[in-house]
């Protein structure tokens, strides 16, 4: 259930950064540029610390090489499912919503991988400190 909820909270976050509808923050802040500014830079910002938070938390637990190897994996996922004509490419709102289910999937993985890990490995996992 963590799980889930932490990749639910990293596929809402994207998705209300940016998707194929107008009901987005960058389809937003676009047109109401003028009359809304500071609350467009205010919110902008609030979103940019939750990424951060997710981006940053999954860069500690799996790091650059662990996100591309994910992203791989689900590329390669893709790639068979076109390959057997069960998905096609030629969509571009499906295609945004892959690449956000995506991304969200290496965000809510990224933010999991240490609580995964210690159950399989039975080990816990702490952060470095310099005293």
């Amino acid at each position: 259930m963590g799980f889930l909820l932490r990749w639910l909270g990293a596929f809402l976050l994207l998705a209300a950064i940016f998707n194929p509808t107008s009901w987005n923050y960058v389809a937003w802040a676009r047109n109401e540029w003028g009359s809304q500014t500071p609350l467009i830079v205010f919110l902008g910002l609030i979103l940019a610390v939750l990424a951060m938070v997710y981006l940053v938390a999954t860069m500690r637990s799996i790091g650059i090489l662990g996100a591309i190897i994910i992203a791989a994996i689900f590329a390669a996922g893709l790639w068979v499912l076109t390959d057997w004509g069960l998905l096609g490419l030629d969509n571009s709102a499906l295609n945004t919503w892959l690449g956000i289910l995506v991304l969200s999937l290496i965000l809510g993985i990224g933010m999991s991988w240490s609580i995964l890990r210690q159950r399989l490995s039975g080990q816990q996992t702490t952060d470095e400190v310099d005293s």
